[in-house]
Protein backbone atom coordinates (compact mmCIF):
# COMPACT_ATOMS: atom_id res chain seq x y z
CA UNK A 1 0.00 0.00 0.00
CA UNK A 2 3.24 2.05 0.11
CA UNK A 3 4.16 5.00 2.60
CA UNK A 4 0.99 6.76 4.99
CA UNK A 5 0.85 10.53 5.02
CA UNK A 6 -1.43 10.65 8.23
CA UNK A 7 -1.01 9.40 11.97
CA UNK A 8 -4.70 7.95 11.65
CA UNK A 9 -3.92 5.60 8.81
CA UNK A 10 -0.90 4.25 10.75
CA UNK A 11 -3.92 3.94 13.67
CA UNK A 12 -6.36 1.73 11.73
CA UNK A 13 -3.58 -0.26 9.62
CA UNK A 14 -2.34 -1.07 12.74
CA UNK A 15 -3.45 -3.41 16.10
CA UNK A 16 -6.27 -0.90 16.69
CA UNK A 17 -7.75 -1.72 13.47
CA UNK A 18 -7.55 -5.46 14.24
CA UNK A 19 -9.15 -5.05 17.45
CA UNK A 20 -11.73 -3.13 15.86
CA UNK A 21 -12.28 -5.73 12.62
CA UNK A 22 -12.63 -8.53 15.73
CA UNK A 23 -15.23 -6.36 18.00
CA UNK A 24 -17.73 -4.98 15.06
CA UNK A 25 -18.28 -7.86 12.99
CA UNK A 26 -21.90 -9.28 14.27
CA UNK A 27 -25.01 -11.14 12.32
CA UNK A 28 -26.46 -8.88 14.75
CA UNK A 29 -24.89 -5.69 13.23
CA UNK A 30 -25.94 -6.91 9.76
CA UNK A 31 -29.73 -7.19 10.89
CA UNK A 32 -29.59 -3.75 12.30
CA UNK A 33 -27.88 -2.45 9.07
CA UNK A 34 -30.87 -4.46 7.20
CA UNK A 35 -33.57 -2.15 8.80
CA UNK A 36 -31.28 0.95 8.79
CA UNK A 37 -30.62 0.54 4.90
CA UNK A 38 -33.83 -0.18 4.01
CA UNK A 39 -35.03 2.94 5.47
CA UNK A 40 -32.42 5.17 3.72
CA UNK A 41 -32.77 3.09 0.12
CA UNK A 42 -36.36 3.45 0.23
CA UNK A 43 -36.49 7.19 -1.07
CA UNK A 44 -34.12 5.20 -4.65
CA UNK A 45 -34.85 3.36 -7.25
CA UNK A 46 -32.75 -0.35 -6.72
CA UNK A 47 -29.47 -0.04 -6.56
CA UNK A 48 -27.40 -1.98 -8.74
CA UNK A 49 -23.61 -1.07 -7.72
CA UNK A 50 -21.99 0.37 -4.79
CA UNK A 51 -18.22 1.00 -3.69
CA UNK A 52 -17.71 1.54 0.24
CA UNK A 53 -14.84 3.66 1.72
CA UNK A 54 -13.51 2.27 4.43
CA UNK A 55 -15.57 -1.32 4.53
CA UNK A 56 -14.43 -2.79 7.45
CA UNK A 57 -14.87 -6.48 7.21
CA UNK A 58 -18.51 -6.01 5.38
CA UNK A 59 -21.06 -5.55 8.34
CA UNK A 60 -22.81 -2.74 5.61
CA UNK A 61 -21.77 -4.27 2.12
CA UNK A 62 -23.85 -7.87 3.64
CA UNK A 63 -26.44 -5.69 4.18
CA UNK A 64 -27.14 -4.27 1.14
CA UNK A 65 -26.39 -7.06 -0.83
CA UNK A 66 -29.93 -8.89 0.79
CA UNK A 67 -31.54 -5.79 0.10
CA UNK A 68 -30.52 -5.70 -3.26
CA UNK A 69 -29.63 -9.19 -3.91
CA UNK A 70 -28.03 -8.57 -7.54
CA UNK A 71 -26.01 -5.51 -6.84
CA UNK A 72 -22.18 -5.52 -7.93
CA UNK A 73 -20.07 -4.88 -4.67
CA UNK A 74 -16.61 -2.86 -4.39
CA UNK A 75 -14.71 -2.30 -1.49
CA UNK A 76 -11.78 -0.07 -0.14
CA UNK A 77 -10.10 -1.12 2.92
CA UNK A 78 -6.62 -0.40 5.08
CA UNK A 79 -6.58 -3.03 7.13
CA UNK A 80 -5.00 -6.23 6.65
CA UNK A 81 -7.86 -8.39 8.71
CA UNK A 82 -11.20 -6.59 7.96
CA UNK A 83 -10.01 -7.32 3.62
CA UNK A 84 -9.40 -11.11 4.85
CA UNK A 85 -12.95 -11.11 5.99
CA UNK A 86 -14.03 -9.55 3.01
CA UNK A 87 -12.80 -12.12 0.86
CA UNK A 88 -15.37 -14.30 2.28
CA UNK A 89 -17.92 -12.20 0.54
CA UNK A 90 -18.66 -13.70 -2.83
CA UNK A 91 -18.51 -11.35 -6.31
CA UNK A 92 -16.75 -9.03 -4.78
CA UNK A 93 -14.17 -6.15 -6.01
CA UNK A 94 -11.75 -5.54 -3.04
CA UNK A 95 -9.01 -2.63 -3.07
CA UNK A 96 -6.19 -3.29 0.14
CA UNK A 97 -5.56 0.33 0.09
CA UNK A 98 -6.04 3.71 1.98
CA UNK A 99 -8.66 5.76 1.14
CA UNK A 100 -6.48 8.65 0.65
CA UNK A 101 -4.33 6.98 -1.63
CA UNK A 102 -7.05 5.25 -3.14
CA UNK A 103 -7.86 6.21 -7.49
CA UNK A 104 -11.02 5.38 -8.98
CA UNK A 105 -11.14 4.29 -12.41
CA UNK A 106 -14.88 3.92 -12.62
CA UNK A 107 -18.35 5.07 -11.42
CA UNK A 108 -20.84 3.23 -9.34
CA UNK A 109 -24.83 4.32 -8.36
CA UNK A 110 -23.92 4.69 -4.67
CA UNK A 111 -20.47 5.85 -3.28
CA UNK A 112 -20.86 4.83 0.80
CA UNK A 113 -19.41 6.00 4.10
CA UNK A 114 -20.46 4.85 7.25
CA UNK A 115 -18.45 5.44 10.10
CA UNK A 116 -15.60 6.61 8.29
CA UNK A 117 -15.09 10.23 7.62
CA UNK A 118 -14.86 11.59 11.31
CA UNK A 119 -11.68 9.41 12.05
CA UNK A 120 -10.11 11.28 8.70
CA UNK A 121 -7.93 13.71 9.23
CA UNK A 122 -9.60 16.93 9.10
CA UNK A 123 -7.29 18.53 7.01
CA UNK A 124 -7.29 15.41 3.96
CA UNK A 125 -11.45 15.20 4.13
CA UNK A 126 -11.72 17.53 0.89
CA UNK A 127 -9.24 14.88 -0.89
CA UNK A 128 -12.03 12.16 0.76
CA UNK A 129 -14.99 14.48 -0.55
CA UNK A 130 -13.47 14.54 -3.75
CA UNK A 131 -13.42 10.59 -3.79
CA UNK A 132 -17.05 10.03 -3.10
CA UNK A 133 -18.04 12.35 -5.55
CA UNK A 134 -15.91 11.11 -8.70
CA UNK A 135 -16.95 7.30 -7.44
CA UNK A 136 -20.51 7.87 -8.26
CA UNK A 137 -23.25 8.59 -11.28
CA UNK A 138 -26.38 8.93 -8.80
CA UNK A 139 -26.19 8.65 -4.80
CA UNK A 140 -23.89 9.33 -2.24
CA UNK A 141 -24.52 8.26 1.26
CA UNK A 142 -23.05 9.49 4.37
CA UNK A 143 -23.86 7.97 8.07
CA UNK A 144 -21.41 9.88 10.25
CA UNK A 145 -21.46 11.81 13.93
CA UNK A 146 -22.78 15.31 13.27
CA UNK A 147 -22.02 18.68 14.69
CA UNK A 148 -22.52 21.70 13.25
CA UNK A 149 -19.41 22.86 14.58
CA UNK A 150 -16.32 20.65 13.72
CA UNK A 151 -15.38 19.15 17.05
CA UNK A 152 -12.75 16.64 17.88
CA UNK A 153 -13.62 13.57 20.59
CA UNK A 154 -11.82 11.31 22.79
CA UNK A 155 -11.67 8.20 21.39
CA UNK A 156 -11.26 4.99 23.32
CA UNK A 157 -8.80 6.95 24.89
CA UNK A 158 -6.94 8.17 22.09
CA UNK A 159 -6.62 11.62 20.65
CA UNK A 160 -6.22 13.04 17.15
CA UNK A 161 -9.00 10.14 15.65
CA UNK A 162 -12.09 11.32 15.76
CA UNK A 163 -13.32 13.99 14.84
CA UNK A 164 -16.91 15.25 13.92
CA UNK A 165 -18.69 17.96 11.80
CA UNK A 166 -21.34 18.63 9.08
CA UNK A 167 -20.55 16.44 6.63
CA UNK A 168 -23.33 16.51 4.41
CA UNK A 169 -22.95 20.31 4.71
CA UNK A 170 -19.67 20.70 3.62
CA UNK A 171 -20.14 17.91 0.75
CA UNK A 172 -23.24 20.28 -0.65
CA UNK A 173 -21.34 23.70 -0.31
CA UNK A 174 -18.06 22.18 -2.42
CA UNK A 175 -20.33 20.12 -5.09
CA UNK A 176 -23.59 22.72 -6.40
CA UNK A 177 -24.54 19.56 -8.73
CA UNK A 178 -25.53 17.70 -5.55
CA UNK A 179 -28.91 17.75 -3.63
CA UNK A 180 -30.20 16.43 -0.44
CA UNK A 181 -32.34 14.00 -0.54
CA UNK A 182 -33.49 12.73 2.36
CA UNK A 183 -31.86 12.55 6.06
CA UNK A 184 -32.19 10.73 9.47
CA UNK A 185 -30.92 9.44 12.56
CA UNK A 186 -30.57 6.18 14.35
CA UNK A 187 -30.17 6.10 18.21
CA UNK A 188 -28.21 3.53 20.38
CA UNK A 189 -31.43 2.65 22.53
CA UNK A 190 -33.32 1.88 19.71
CA UNK A 191 -35.10 -1.74 21.40
CA UNK A 192 -35.05 -3.57 18.19
CA UNK A 193 -31.94 -2.11 15.43
CA UNK A 194 -30.12 0.34 17.46
CA UNK A 195 -26.77 2.10 15.77
CA UNK A 196 -24.18 4.31 16.87
CA UNK A 197 -26.04 7.87 17.25
CA UNK A 198 -25.53 8.31 13.56
CA UNK A 199 -27.09 11.02 11.31
CA UNK A 200 -27.27 9.41 7.59
CA UNK A 201 -27.88 11.71 4.47
CA UNK A 202 -28.63 10.78 1.32
CA UNK A 203 -27.33 12.98 -1.40
CA UNK A 204 -28.11 12.60 -5.45
CA UNK A 205 -26.44 14.19 -8.63
CA UNK A 206 -29.01 16.28 -9.95
CA UNK A 207 -28.05 15.55 -13.65
CA UNK A 208 -28.43 11.61 -12.88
Amino acid sequence: MGKFKTKQEEFWVGKFGDEYTTRNYSKKKIANNIVFFSRIFSHTSPIRSVIELGAGSGNNLLALKQLFPEIKLSAVEINKQAVTKLKKIKNIEIHHSSILNFNVKHTYELALVKGILIHINPEELTKVYDLLYKATNRYICIAEYYSPIPTEILYRGNKGFLFKRDFCGELLDRYKDLSLRKYGFSYHRDPAFPQDDITWFLLKKNNS
